[in-house]
């Protein structure tokens, strides 16, 4: 961590506390605090939005995860633009921005409790944003944590801590317009530094033709665990099939990877951002319809340029890896050996000169290494060696070097990991590998600014669901009181989300960002398409719909699909089964998202039961909808 990198840094830090400040000092009003006065300008409305909605969670967790499964994964940035931005801006953001204003509702629970008339939503939503929403921040903190690891190697631990805290600071402080004025900041540097990372891709990689062949070549290279989950190559679609009842395992395996990377990561974040409560709130912020409209192409550019960049680099990534990377090093040893513990699947370890020979025999062969200038003994790094590396010594005291021609998965392989690796950190290691040392600094404002404006809104979004949401409505104390509990939630959400950030790592950012939009979009979206425009839906209708969208999600999650139930364990602990999914069932059903099921049911029961129940009083929805309040 070098003089300039520190100079930047701070001036940025001093950036955002200037803001975070200006924030302060024009919040005056419980209004101001939460909805930011309702005077945004349009830009920095946009560019809030997009800011929020991208973070280190589709930067790095989203980008390892395409350097996985290839350039399929755009089809996430198709529906992150059509639907998060044309569809939400279009033809949700006027309808939520009017009956927001007309409500006087500052938050997303607000919003559709005042719609439906009842304290049971605003109070049941506000619950599910607080004990979930830590959940999605994990993934952000560890998403930045990651970044800051690799670039200025300090413990992880201290890299979580010193990224929520900064980020916490602000967020008490200014309330929405310290994190809205941020978020204009931070997305403009994120805008900077993705469109400079993917100029310096193809152009390492010998221009845009040659890298897409490049990693059209490598088909043959896919990991045997990924082409017998479906995988064609990373630039193509994996393959599409609905497993039989009964059919063989390897059978039914190979249509996997189409439906996780189509249902949980495609629709999952692609439908799921339509109900994320920080996104909603953003369009009670603006003014008029015509600042929405103005919104759109900074949306939608930005979306373009976050999204399509990080995947595209991250499937290129392998290219890079196989064909281009060399480490300039001091090497340590050609033979080191890494224990991955009696089952083979456990994390590595250095084996010492002391072990076992069962330890030493079941070890796997790395190459050890330090960088120039580095001394200490924790700066030591392992690559794993295969038959295709190259290993060339340094002459008269030059540096050594090391051809790995891994692919970017097997690059992730190293101390603490298994030997899956961690997606996670594929694309940090590429910068620092790929990209000239200037662009690290400007890369790591990028990441800092997208996990920053991401994480502002969640702790944002968890502290007003405590303050206005829960406090407000139990003890019906307003303004200064509730501004002083929305500050305490941040800071219950910040230690939340630190906690299971320092007790879950390693491919958890792609899938936990998945796990809470598809949550969001299960319970919340029906309630909130039918608020909106359809006038016959009950505040019965309502309620029905949020229950049978959050317990269905949540079955679905424990009990069905085999990731999050193999993860989290209850299923085997309560039935002795991995999932409850019955022999004459299609075993694709264990990779099929909950979102799938339990959005389209939820969506029905929303529909049947308005239908069959009592409708809210004609006055109270033509008041809702524009009209005069009436006594």
């Amino acid at each position: 961590m070098d003089l300039l990198t520190i100079i930047v840094v701070i001036i940025y830090l001093m950036l955002v506390g200037y803001l975070g400040y200006q924030g302060y000092r024009r919040t005056k009003t419980a209004s101001d605090y939460l909805v930011a006065g309702r005077s945004v300008h349009p830009v920095v409305m946009a560019l809030s939005y997009g800011a929020t909605f991208i973070s280190t969670s589709a930067i790095v967790g989203f980008g390892g995860v395409a350097a996985n499964f290839g350039l399929g994964l755009l089809w996430l940035t198709f529906f992150n633009i059509f639907v998060g931005v044309f569809i939400a801006f279009v033809f949700l953001g006027e309808p939520i921005r009017r009956m927001g204003h007309h409500l006087d509702a500052h938050t997303f629970p607000e919003l559709m409790a005042k719609r439906f008339d009842s304290k049971f939503i605003q109070i049941f939503c506000a619950l599910v944003i607080f004990l979930f929403m830590p959940l999605y921040a994990m993934a952000v903190i560890v998403g930045g944590a990651e970044f800051i690891v690799s670039i200025f190697h300090i413990p992880y631990d201290a890299g979580l801590y010193i990224f929520a805290l900064i980020v916490a600071a602000y967020v008490i402080a200014g309330g929405l317009k310290g994190v809205m004025f941020t978020d204009a900041l931070q997305g403009a540097i994120m805008l900077v530094g993705m469109l400079i990372l993917v100029a310096c891709t193809y152009y390492t990689l010998g221009g845009f033709t040659a890298a897409h062949q490049a990693l059209t070549d490598m088909s043959d290279l896919v990991p045997k665990g990924l082409t017998a989950i479906g995988h064609q190559g990373w630039t193509s679609m994996p393959k599409f099939g609905w497993a039989s009842p009964g059919d063989a395992p390897a059978a039914a395996a190979q249509y996997n990877l189409w439906w996780i990377m189509v249902s949980t990561i495609v629709l999952g974040v692609g439908i799921g951002v339509l109900a994320q409560p920080q996104l909603v709130v953003r369009f009670m912020t603006v003014k008029s319809r015509k600042s929405l409209n103005r919104a759109v192409v900074v949306g939608g550019v930005f979306i373009l340029a976050m999204t399509g960049v990080a995947f595209v680099v991250g499937s290129l990534s392998n290219a890079y890896f196989h064909r281009n990377e060399v480490i300039p090093c001091q090497l340590v040893n050609e033979q080191a050996l890494l224990d991955p513990g009696a089952d083979g699947a456990g994390r590595l370890t250095p084996v010492a000169l002391e072990a076992s020979a069962e330890t030493k025999a079941r070890a796997k062969a790395f190459v050890s290494y330090r960088l120039p200038g580095e001394t200490e003994e924790n700066a030591l790094r392992y690559v794993l060696k295969t038959p295709g590396m190259v290993i060339r010594r340094g002459e008269n005291g030059g540096l050594d070097q090391i051809e790995p021609h891994l692919i970017s998965i097997a690059r992730s392989i190293t101390v603490g990991t298994t030997m899956k690796g961690n997606t996670d950190t594929i694309v940090p290691i590429f910068v620092g590998s790929a990209m000239p040392k200037w662009f690290g600094i400007i890369f790591l404002m990028s990441l800092l600014s997208a996990a920053m404006s991401t994480l502002s809104s969640q702790f944002h979004t968890m502290g007003t669901a405590v303050g206005r949401d829960i406090f407000e409505q139990i003890t019906h104390r307003h303004s200064r009181h509730s501004v002083l509990i929305t500050r305490l939630g941040i800071l219950v959400g910040l230690i939340a989300a630190i906690t299971m950030g320092k007790l879950v790592r390693g491919n958890i950012i792609a899938l936990a960002t998945a796990l809470f939009f598809g949550l969001c979009a299960s319970s919340f979206l029906p309630m909130l398409l039918g608020g909106l425009f359809w006038k016959r839906m009950t505040r019965v209708g309502a309620i029905s719909s949020i229950l049978v969208g959050f317990l269905g999600s949540t079955f679905w999650s424990v009990f069905i699909n085999a990731k999050t139930a193999g993860g989290l364990g209850f299923c085997m602990a309560l039935t002795g089964k991995a999932t409850l999914i019955p022999s004459w069932a299609s075993p694709t059903w264990a990779v099929v998202d909950p979102l799938i099921v339990s959005l389209p049911i939820s969506l029905l029961v929303a529909v049947i039961v308005s239908l069959c129940t009592k409708p809210l009083t004609a006055s109270h929805v033509k008041y809702c909808y524009g009209g005069i309040k009436s006594e």
